[in-house]
Order: structure tokens, then sequence, then C-alpha cells
């Protein structure tokens, strides 16, 4: 089914989240009741809620927000491919989401499918959601309530790779080392993102980051189509 689908009509997107404080202890007494209740299950001797929050802090909607959304697509030229890239970085969350809503809304008819990867479970419904808690209606394409499955315009690259298997995830780490596609070495991972954020106070590096995430991304889309990758110099970073 995949030759069937242009990726000349996909905008691929990965997002950087963070915690809404940095430290479990600077919660206010309600919120820290809440995430209690919410991560108790998770609580052992050698975990306390703590470093519950340091590990998932960020990745929980209700109390983590998004720092960057990075989106990419692929340009025909005359003498070939190239990826065009594009982030929306700022610390005012509702600005960045509200960036983001004009981008796919304007781009609706020449991107009528959104990608990413573990996307169906993370990235799109945090966007969702966060969008919501800032008083932002969701666009069109991601919004979901009402539509039958074959309406949602999502791919996700992990549940490509699942072929209807739920038990596992894979990483988009791993399935481009098994696809040998050449990705850079970060100076920085996932994990630590919220520490680059409120101890260095550096966006652009978390910019960089999501960037070569949303890359790879595409790179493997093209791999799972059995078509060519994009030659790194060809790649157009946006300013």
């Amino acid at each position: 089914m995949l030759e069937k689908i242009p990726v000349e009509k996909i905008l691929f997107l990965d997002i950087e989240t963070t915690p809404q404080v940095y430290k479990y202890e600077d919660l206010d007494a309600e919120a820290k009741y809440l995430f209690e209740l919410k991560t108790r299950f998770q609580k052992t001797e050698e975990k306390d809620y703590s470093t519950i929050w340091d590990e998932r802090g960020g990745i929980f909607a209700e109390f983590g927000k998004i720092v960057c959304i990075s989106v990419g697509f692929v340009h025909e030229t005359r003498t070939g491919r190239e990826i065009r890239m594009k982030s929306f970085a700022h610390h005012d969350e509702e600005t960045l989401l509200k960036q983001f809503k004009s981008l796919v809304e304007e781009s609706g008819s020449r991107f009528p499918i959104l990608c990413g990867h573990n996307a169906k479970e993370f990235d799109f419904p945090y966007i969702c959601r966060r969008m919501l808690i800032n008083g932002i209606r969701i666009p069109d394409i991601l919004d979901l309530a009402g539509k039958k499955p074959w309406e949602i315009p999502h791919l996700d690259t992990m549940e490509l790779w699942k072929f209807g298997d739920f038990k596992a995830y894979t990483s988009l780490a791993l399935l481009c080392h098994v696809f040998k596609i050449p990705t850079p070495k970060d100076d920085i991972s996932g994990a630590d993102v919220a520490r680059v954020y409120y101890e260095e106070n550096d966006l652009d590096r978390i910019k960089l980051y999501c960037e070569k995430d949303v890359v790879a991304l595409i790179q493997l889309f093209l791999r799972m189509k059995g078509e060519n990758l994009v030659d790194e110099g060809d790649i157009v970073f946006s300013t």
C-alpha cells in the first residue's frame, strides 16, 4: 500500500517536550498530589516521585509542555529530491502551537497526510491536548472526533513496522540502524531535553535535535517504500 502514497503529500513531524517545572519539588501542593495519584503504581522503594517526575514529567500532557515542533517534507526538484525543514521552537507554548496550526491549515491541500514515529500514541494526541489546554481549536487534520479509521490522515512508521504486532516498541534509532540509514551522532538524547531547556536555556540545541529526528523519519519512510534516500547535501533548513 505504501507505494500508492505519494511522499510529496506527507508532512513529517516530531515534537520535543519538557515538564512544566524542572523539578518535582517546584510543583504546588495540588499538582504534586495529582501527579502522585497518576503515577502511584510506578512508585517503588528504589524510585520516588521526584525520580518519576524527572523521567516522565514531560511525557504527560497534563504536566508537560511542547518546546519544539519540527516538520519536514520531500520536494521534487529538476535534479532529484530534497528534504525541506522548518521548526517552531518557543518558550511560550501557545505561540508555538498557533504557529504550527497556521502552517498545517495553510498547507492542508498540499500536505493532506501527517506522519511521525510513534506519533499516533504520543505526538498527535500530545499536540491536541496541549492545544485544548491553551484554548486553541484543534485543526481538522488532527481532530479525530467522529472520523472513521480510514478517514484519519495519519501515518506512523512504528505502526507500519509492527505489521499488526502490538507487543513491542521499536525506536526510530533502531530502525535507522537496521535499515542502514546514516544519522549524525547527537550530543543529547530525549532524556537530556529538560536539562538542556532548564539549565542551559538552549532552545536551538533542542531544535537541532528535533530536526535530525524528522530527517531520520523521512529517510526511514523512503526506505520502507523501497526508494532511495535523500543525500545529506539536499537537506534544506528554513530559518
